[in-house]
């Protein structure tokens, strides 16, 4: 690199102050590896890039400066608004493909252990976006067990709780990497009865995603589950939980149809099976029929029908 190109960087470092002024003069020197041939453009520090005021989507270049910049600064300042920018533009699937290839998911990843929560927050929130391509799941998934000890011992209702939820929630889309949840259903069956509103919509959102998957039926009957669990199916239940939790008696019936379970097994008293087959479970799903919804209706129906034969077969 040239003497003026050198002497432009310095001069838009200026304005990040000391401690950022170095990181960039070092991206400025030097390229990370994997990437070759590629010019940064020296109108845009890597702090410009996360002040807020630069909307657009970054390029290879630029996605390059952050990671490098994130990677290297300890200012959480900096760390917090680079992983809110890479959050954003891991939102657009070509980006996806970029940020992993130039080794930046271990480079966030890293982050969802510091004990800033808001940064642990943004880490999550990014990773999350990154998740919805299937070949980034593959590197995302040494971070599950973490995040589901995070999520079940970290502040109920907390941004970072649902951070970490929605994140699970995107890695249990498919049925790849779900049996890496099976140790933690009872403890989410809690945080599901335990939570708020948009706690227990994301928790169920997860729960649903477990359910369509007959390999995860008994893991998911077997879990020990508080009776209060039976009162999501009253009436007055708000219908975004009342909908999803109808759909997780639906998906599991499902699967008990389709003969998921080889052998019939015994399940403990004090089970969701106990609850989910009881006859006040049975007697609240009734009594939707009279729902003032359509759309709860619609499922009560299918639900209370399945779950009739299923209390006969085991009767």
């Amino acid at each position: 690199m040239g003497g003026a190109r050198d002497v432009g960087w310095v001069a838009a470092g200026l304005v990040l102050g000391a401690g950022a002024c170095y990181y960039i003069y070092k991206l400025a020197r030097g390229r990370r590896r994997g990437v070759r041939g590629l010019r940064l453009r020296p109108s845009r520090s890597a702090e410009d890039l996360t002040n807020g005021s630069y909307d657009d989507v970054l390029n290879v270049d630029q996605l390059q400066k952050l990671l490098y910049l994130l990677e290297s600064t300890d200012d959480p300042v900096i760390i917090e608004r680079a992983l809110v920018t890479l959050g954003n533009n891991a939102a657009f699937s070509a980006n996806q493909v970029i940020i992993r290839e130039l080794g930046g998911i271990p480079i966030i990843g890293s982050k969802i252990n510091n004990p800033n929560h808001s940064i642990k927050e943004k880490a999550l929130n990014a990773l999350n976006n990154l998740s919805v391509n299937v070949e980034n799941q593959v590197k995302i998934k040494v971070y599950v067990n973490q995040v589901c000890k995070d999520v079940l011992s970290g502040p109920l209702d907390s941004a970072v709780q649902l951070a970490g939820l929605r994140l699970l929630t995107n890695m249990t889309v498919t049925n790849d990497h779900q049996h890496m949840l099976t140790d933690y259903i009872t403890d989410l069956f809690h945080v599901l009865l335990m939570g708020d509103g948009s706690t227990k919509v994301q928790v169920l959102k997860l729960l649903v995603n477990l359910s369509e998957n007959p390999a995860m039926t008994e893991v998911l009957l077997g879990a020990q589950v508080d009776s209060s669990f039976v009162s999501l199916y009253d009436g007055h239940v708000a219908k975004e939980i009342l909908l999803r939790v109808l759909t997780l008696s639906q998906n599991i019936n499902n699967c008990l149809e389709k003969g998921s379970l080889a052998v019939q097994p015994t399940f403990p008293k004090g089970s969701l099976f106990f609850l989910l087959y009881g006859e006040e479970c049975a007697q609240k799903m009734r009594a939707l029929a009279k729902h003032h919804d359509a759309d709860v209706k619609e499922k009560e129906e299918g639900t209370v029908r399945k779950i009739s034969q299923v209390r006969m077969g085991a009767g």
